[in-house]
């Protein structure tokens, strides 16, 4: 709902919804272009990611060294990172810490959440209201809201009636939850809840984890880091800013192994001890891309991952049945990187509900209630149910383009962009990690959110170096790298796989791979080659 017309209007260049990592960035490239330009963010403080998700045991799982800023050597190498992973609160430190070096918390605007922006064709603009009903005149409209910031939060019948208390791990409370000797439910086992099931397993009193879908693990190893190591790492500033921006998924590892079909079987399971042993992704993003194709080579690397698997949980027939997936491949689901999950459920105290045989019914005051009729009672859930990944955020703002269109009623039949940028039907919308691009999911989100941020700053430069004030895709590029996309996309196991990467956690969202994968190196060659050209898909006027 529009608010009233006779508010007072806040004018801008620029406005950027969001205070995250590339809400941060895109606040100062364009500011540092002389534009009128602020932020709006929900929440209290900066962070976005790293300010909502303060569950127990959240981290990230890029290493420290490549999940940074790469504008500033100098600041690259005055924060110095505690260790290879580090936690939410010193992550949260790091971005408050680079706001208040650039100086940009005094154009950002906090705790407040813009409801709606539509574009008036008669001014060439948008038009934003704020829940408070605010309303903001700008003329280029930047979403940096992020790819998993939307939770699932209404999942299940009666939540309401709950005695106890609901945690939602997306939403986890500032002052924290005392969980100490407590029935604790946990709903989800991806790699959210992964992380809190393996720091909490020996604080609660009882824990009983509700397992849908299996996932595929690696063991993370995170040493601490000392001053001579950031260093070194900060010696290595320029290699590392030119090398993530090239590999598959913008990490500073790529697949540099042999082809699968020149090794002996010795040989490959060489390759995959060496970067099980690593203890970071790479074994999912480095070790053999015709895992993604070959539907032999998945089973021999999966069942490489289920080995480890059932060598930890001890080989216990009904924890490796519950636990270790077998339907899907290594890799064709998010990968996530884990301290003591498995041996969590060799503990006395915890527990498990098998849902693929007795799914979730209901919550009722005392607890969950299962298909079978049993009552489980809890004085806690935790809801790790994921997100509507992607395209959720932007859908939860009612966003309207040329002639009216609504971006929800048409994502809700068919999701599409130009390059994860722009969309056909709304001028002057930029945004970053949305989908079809590698941000939606396949990138260390630091080096895909900077190259989309300065690929929009260069993009509304080069429009106004040419005296345009109206920047959107051509329907005939959308059709092309939607096309592409898909056609990229259907080449892989990925799309066979029900999971969110596909959209198919969420009731009638349409089906298509949300995360271009056809490589970061190859999809910034081709947002630099849109530059190079000025920008042939895209018309200005």
């Amino acid at each position: 709902m529009n608010a009233p017309r006779d508010l007072p209007v806040t004018r801008l260049d620029a406005a950027v919804i969001g205070a995250g990592v590339a809400g941060l960035y895109q606040l100062h490239r364009l500011r540092e272009m002389g534009l009128n330009v602020r932020a709006y963010e929900t929440g209290s403080g900066v962070g976005g990611t790293w300010y909502w998700n303060r569950y127990p045991g959240a981290r990230f799982d890029s290493q420290a060294e490549i999940y940074q800023y790469w504008f500033d050597e100098a600041m690259y190498k005055a924060w110095q990172p505690s260790e290879r992973f580090p936690a939410q609160p010193e992550t949260e430190r790091w971005l408050n810490w680079v706001a208040d070096r650039m100086d940009l918390k005094k154009d950002i605007q906090f705790d407040t959440r813009i409801d709606s922006a539509h574009f008036n064709e008669a001014t060439q603009r948008w038009d934003l209201t704020t829940r408070q009903g605010e309303r903001i005149d700008a003329q280029y409209l930047v979403c940096c809201m992020g790819m998993l910031s939307a939770p699932l939060t209404d999942r299940f019948p009666g939540q309401s009636s709950f005695q106890g208390q609901i945690l939602h791990t997306a939403l986890w409370p500032q002052e924290g939850v005392d969980l100490k000797g407590k029935r604790v439910a946990v709903i989800g086992t991806g790699a959210t809840g992964i992380q809190v099931i393996q720091t909490i397993k020996g604080e609660v009193g009882e824990m009983t984890v509700f397992v849908r879908t299996p996932q595929y693990i690696i063991p993370m190893r995170n040493p601490k880091y000392s001053a001579a190591d950031w260093a070194g790492w900060g010696e290595r500033f320029h290699e590392l800013k030119q090398r993530v921006r090239s590999t598959f998924a913008g990490f500073d590892y790529d697949f540099d192994a042999p082809p699968w079909d020149t090794l002996t079987p010795a040989e490959r399971e060489a390759v995959l001890e060496r970067l099980w042993d690593d203890g970071s992704l790479s074994l999912w993003l480095s070790s053999f891309p015709e895992m993604f194709f070959d539907e032999a080579v998945s089973e021999v690397v999966s069942e490489f991952v289920r080995r480890k698997m059932r060598d930890r949980l001890q080989h216990d027939p009904a924890l490796c049945e519950l636990l270790i997936p077998t339907d899907y491949g290594f890799g064709t689901h998010r990968v996530p990187l884990e301290n003591g999950y498995l041996e969590a459920y060799l503990q006395d105290n915890v527990h498990t509900v098998n849902c693929r045989q007795t799914p979730i019914e209901r919550i009722v005051p005392e607890g969950i209630q299962t298909a079978d009729g049993t009552v489980h009672p809890f004085d806690v859930i935790i809801m790790a149910v994921g997100f509507d990944a992607g395209s959720g955020a932007l859908t939860r703002v009612d966003i309207r383009g040329r002639g009216g269109r609504s971006l929800k009623e048409e994502w809700q039949r068919e999701i599409r962009t130009a390059m994860g940028m722009q969309i056909h039907g709304y001028p002057n919308l930029f945004s970053t990690a949305s989908p079809l691009a590698p941000t939606a999911a396949l990138c260390n989100m630091t080096t895909c959110l900077q190259a989309q941020v300065d690929w929009v700053t260069d993009c509304i430069a080069y429009a106004r170096a040419q005296g345009k004030t109206v920047i959107e895709p051509t329907r005939e590029f959308e059709d092309a790298w939607v096309a592409h996309h898909d056609e990229t996309a259907n080449q892989t196991l990925v799309v066979k796989t029900d999971s969110w990467y596909m959209g198919s956690n969420v009731e009638g969202k349409p089906r298509r791979l949300l995360s271009y994968i056809g490589g970061v190196g190859n999809y910034h060659r081709q947002c630099d080659e849109q530059a190079a050209q000025g920008y042939p898909g895209f018309a200005m006027r």
